[in-house]
C-alpha cells in the first residue's frame, strides 16, 4: 500500500472513530468468506460499517481521534463494526450473529463515545433494551408516583363530594 493510500485510510478511520456513536472491535479469525459477507449483509442493513483494519494504521488513528485506550486492542485479526444511530444496535446484531451462526467470530472489546468498552461490557449493552423503551421507562418511573400523589389528594375531595351528593339526594327524596 502506498503512503498516499495509508494516510487517506488513517484519515478515514480517525473520521470513523470521532463520529460514529459506537465501534465494536471483533477478532474474524476462522469466518469463511460466505459467513463473512453474510455478516456485512445484516450489517448494512442497519446502517453500520464492519471493515477489516491493518493494525498499525488503526492505532494511528485512534492516536488521532483521541482513542489512545483503543490502542491495545489491536492485536490480531480485527475488523470494526461501527454504528451511528442507536448504540445498541452493533453490540445487539454481533452478539445475536454469533450466538445464531456458532461462527468463531469473537468480540474483543469497542468504544462508546469516549469509554473503552470491554467485551463483557459490550455483551451487557446487547442485552439493553433500545433508547427508546429505556427513556419510557424513566418516564414511567417520573409519572407514577406524581400520579399517586395526586390520586391522594383528590382522595378526600371525592368523599366530600360523595356525602353531598348522598344529602342532595336525601333532601330530593324527602
Amino acid at each position: 500500500m502506498r503512503k498516499k493510500e495509508k494516510a487517506q485510510l488513517i484519515d478515514r478511520l480517525q473520521q470513523v472513530f470521532s463520529t460514529c456513536s459506537t465501534s465494536i472491535l471483533t477478532d474474524y479469525r476462522g469466518l469463511s468468506t460466505h459467513e463473512m459477507n453474510s455478516l456485512r449483509r445484516r450489517l448494512d442493513e442497519l446502517n453500520i460499517e464492519y471493515r477489516v483494519v491493518k493494525n498499525t494504521l488503526a492505532r494511528f488513528a485512534a492516536e488521532r481521534a483521541g482513542k489512545n485506550e483503543l490502542v491495545g486492542l489491536f492485536e490480531g485479526p480485527v475488523a470494526i463494526a461501527s454504528g451511528y444511530g442507536d448504540v445498541t444496535e452493533p453490540a445487539k446484531l454481533l452478539v445475536d450473529y454469533i450466538n445464531t451462526s456458532k461462527s468463531s467470530l469473537s468480540i474483543k472489546g469497542g468504544f462508546l463515545s469516549d469509554r473503552v468498552l470491554t467485551s463483557g461490557e459490550v455483551m451487557i449493552l446487547a442485552t439493553l433494551p433500545p433508547r427508546e423503551v429505556l427513556l419510557a421507562r424513566v418516564v414511567g418511573g417520573i409519572q407514577s408516583p406524581l400520579s399517586a400523589l395526586v390520586n391522594h389528594l383528590a382522595t378526600p375531595i371525592r368523599g366530600i363530594l360523595t356525602v353531598l351528593q348522598a344529602r342532595v339526594q336525601q333532601m330530593e327524596g324527602g
